[in-house]
């Protein structure tokens, strides 16, 4: 039985984001108050651990705990012998940094499997080598940016439908090294609304970002150049928190209601390793 309780150590910013404490996540995940976790997130959108260590093994626990976890399709990036793990890691066989960047699609606004029918319900990252200098990430607050949205603007998004596709999405942000085949038929395109109702909140939250490419029922072009304008609006100062990684951290975010996106930082000098593992949510309403 799960024996601990996290507790808030700090707010992380005035939008989103809490870093809790009280938790040992090297314990076996039968132990953990996943429950407990869980309910902080929805409060929170958020959560950061410093200083865990998180064995691959009980990073998938953890995430099953929360629901069905996500194999993603883009199999080159699953890590250490678990298909359910995602490495971004710029380090080569010798443990020296490459210059080559894992997938510079993450510098951009989005989030994690909205390209998927059934979208990305929670995201865990873990780091393990971490750069003295850039290389954050930084998350945005999207109930904020659908409240912050005029009247007459809500009003035209409540019916619109965006296509979201990784293939576009990877093509465009990371193309020397495009998806194959099988990897495009296993994911075709999908379409969500763009403003969605969280299914536990009840909270409204704009739904979009970088793997969004078109609207359904307009001419493509239009559509691209709306979506393009709208994912440069809802990303607010105000809304968005930026965090710079220590080694050990442990980040779980809600992505039914935020955006994230990676910061760059010099992939020839500097290593970065983060594991990620994404559990699967619900088909969008």
């Amino acid at each position: 039985m799960a024996t601990e309780a996290p507790v808030l150590v700090r707010r992380l910013a005035p939008a989103l984001g809490a870093e809790l404490g009280g938790i040992d996540f090297s314990r076996p995940a039968g132990e953990l108050p996943i429950r407990a976790l869980y309910r902080a997130l929805l409060e929170h959108q958020l959560l950061l651990f410093r200083g865990q260590v998180l064995p691959p093994a009980t990073q998938v626990a953890i995430a099953r705990g929360f629901g069905e976890v996500q194999v993603h399709v883009m199999n080159q990036y699953h890590a250490g012998g678990f298909p359910e793990l995602y490495r971004l890691s710029n380090v080569g066989d010798d443990g020296r940094p490459t210059g080559r960047h894992p997938d510079r699609g993450t510098l951009a606004w989005h989030t994690d499997g909205s390209w998927q029918r059934r979208t990305g319900q929670a995201t865990m990252l873990y780091a393990e080598r971490v750069p003295d200098e850039g290389g954050g990430t930084e998350w945005c607050d999207m109930y904020g940016a659908y409240d912050a949205l005029d009247a007459q603007t809500r009003a035209r998004l409540a019916g619109m439908r965006a296509i979201h596709n990784l293939d576009f999405s990877r093509s465009r942000r990371h193309a020397e090294e495009p998806m194959s085949d099988a990897q495009r038929r296993a994911v075709p395109p999908v379409d969500h609304p763009i403003v969605r109702t969280h299914p536990e909140t009840g909270r409204k939250a704009i739904f979009l970002g970088d793997h969004a490419e078109t609207i359904v029922g307009i001419d493509y072009a239009e559509g691209r150049s709306f979506i393009e304008t709208l994912n440069a609006r809802i990303v607010r100062p105000e809304l968005v928190y930026s965090h710079r990684w220590q080694p050990r951290d442990f980040v779980i975010w809600d992505n039914r209601c935020t955006l994230h996106r990676a910061l760059e930082y010099d992939t020839a000098q500097a290593a970065r390793v983060i594991r990620r593992c994404t559990v699967l949510g619900e088909v969008p309403a």
